[in-house]
């Protein structure tokens, strides 16, 4: 037996059993302790918990998901009814909106990494919070430069719930079984811009524009509830952590009584031991290991060539969507004399075009497999053959739209191309998660901080020029301008099934990943 003194390191993992620990005293003896170790069975890997417990984090994350999305589409309706309220233009009420998305954007760039080190469940609740508040404040403000500094904050803490959803869901399930629970994902976050306008707009037309956010406040407020009732830590890692701090320190408070715990190392030498995460790498403080993981985003974004072009696609496809809140109610009132409630209701199209592209995203692959035969090859690239059809929705549902908004053509077909492009926009949020979840693994949070960053970005600028863009270009003109460039863009999955491979060699990240 080694000395007391001699401390053995051992490799810990959330499977490792600690069963064979042996117990000495300080004379040598061996002891038998009635209560051999704390309890370990919350210390599980997340990817091995029960069905229903995935499902019910799966169906909360979901939920939050879409209320984030719907505040940030919800703001429109009550534009004109602020701008009398506060004597300003309709374009500097918008600014809600664009600030909304530049907080939206920011924050996960060093959130999303920061759950990485400290854990999902205290980021989830941390911004929560802040997003209730803040939108609690944006009903009652009495200033417009109060709400514009709260919708920031607001677009700040409801921001998790759009990036770091898809983290939590690649924690929880393996690639094999993700792009159910991404699927669901991606319909709710599409569903959520749609469904805003539309109850929202009803609420500013019977009621106030205040009711707005207090409706948001009550229903995320008990979002947030249900997340610190209901939910786990379900980052491994740091699950890991807690259950090596939790070790070590009973075995601390064991030598406090005379108690040693011992192992039997190579050669048949027991060694005193305590316990390390496995294959933790060189140790860094708390400051350093956050700092690195804030600037992993950036890293990604701009270094790493699949993140940096299918940011671009997913940002303008989003784009698209914002540009629907200003330019559906524009279209529809001028040119069909829809009134403004009238006009909302167009963007039921959005949420049955989200509907539509979930439903397709669950069975095209079993049905594809049972009708012919056909399996998809392995590898993250199998994540994108559908949406190399499917992506193409996009620029047909614009085209359509721009060129069927006519008085003489009925309301109905602008209104199937705006649900069209959604199914295309929804199939591109989800071919972008599950293909960044399954290439970029422990750094999936990053990689989708990283796109939301210039997803959101790009999209909160769209609505100040929408209106301007319409009237310049024509109805037709600024539509075939956007059905191009998504044109485009749809050669993005085209690209990487042919070559991803040999790009994601010379990606960093998903180097580290692989090994």
């Amino acid at each position: 037996m080694a000395s007391r003194s001699d401390i053995f390191l051992a490799d810990l993992d959330l499977s490792t059993s600690v069963d064979r620990i042996c117990f000495f005293s300080s004379d040598g003896h061996s002891v038998h302790l009635t209560d051999q170790h704390p309890a370990l069975s919350s210390y599980q890997d997340p990817r091995q918990w029960k069905p229903s417990q995935k499902k019910l984090h799966l169906t909360v994350a979901c939920s939050a998901a879409l209320f984030a999305s719907y505040a940030a589409s919800s703001y429109s309706p009550g534009a004109d009814q602020m701008s009398v309220y506060w004597n300003v233009s309709r374009e500097a009420t918008l600014v809600g909106i664009t600030v909304f998305t530049i907080g939206f954007a920011i924050a996960p760039m060093c959130l999303a990494p920061f759950s990485e080190v400290i854990g999902r469940k205290p980021v989830f609740l941390a911004s929560g919070a802040v997003y209730v508040a803040c939108t609690l404040c944006c009903g009652l403000t009495r200033l417009y430069s109060g709400m514009i500094i709260a919708r920031f904050f607001a677009g700040v803490g409801s921001s998790t719930f759009s990036t770091m959803v898809g983290g939590l869901i690649a924690d929880i399930y393996d690639a094999k079984t993700r792009n159910t629970p991404m699927a669901i994902f991606s319909g709710t976050a599409v569903l959520g811009i749609g469904l805003g306008p539309l109850v929202s707009g009803f609420i500013a037309q019977y009621s106030t524009w205040r009711w707005i956010f207090y409706s948001q406040t009550i229903v995320h407020g008990l979002t947030v509830l249900a997340m610190l009732l209901f939910f786990k830590e379900s980052r491994a890692s740091v699950i890991l952590h807690h259950k090596t701090k939790l070790l070590n320190d009973w075995y601390d408070e064991q030598e406090k009584r005379g108690v040693f715990a011992f192992a039997q190392g190579s050669e048949g030498v027991t060694y005193r031991i305590r316990w390390k995460p496995k294959d933790e790498g060189t140790h860094l403080s708390l400051q350093k290991m956050i700092a690195r993981s804030a600037a992993r985003p950036f890293q990604l974004l701009f270094q790493d060539p699949v993140v940096f072009f299918f940011s671009l696609w997913a940002a303008f496809s989003w784009s698209v969507l914002y540009i629907c809140l200003s330019a559906v109610p524009i279209v529809f009132q001028t040119r069909y004399s829809f009134t403004a409630s009238q006009a909302t209701s167009v963007f039921a199209s959005c949420c049955i075009g989200a509907a539509i592209a979930t439903i397709l995203a669950l069975y095209q692959e079993s049905v594809m497999q049972s009708l012919s035969g056909f399996r998809l090859p392995d590898g993250p690239e199998a994540q994108l053959y559908f949406v190399c059809i499917e992506g193409m929705l996009l620029p047909i549902g614009l085209f359509m739209f721009g060129w069927t908004c006519y008085p003489h053509i009925h309301w109905i077909v602008p209104t199937i191309a705006i649900g069209i492009a959604t199914v295309g926009i929804t199939m591109v949020y989800l071919a972008v998660f599950n293909y960044l979840a399954d290439v970029y693994g422990v750094y999936a949070s990053s990689a989708i901080a990283a796109q939301s960053f210039a997803r959101n970005a790009m999209g909160g600028a769209f609505p100040l020029v929408t209106k301007q863009m319409y009237e310049d270009m024509t109805y037709g003109g600024a539509s075939t301008l956007l059905g191009g460039v998504a044109a485009l863009l749809s050669m993005v999955p085209w690209i990487l099934v042919l070559y991803g491979p040999i790009i994601r060699e010379r990606s960093r990240f998903a180097k580290t990943e692989r090994q």
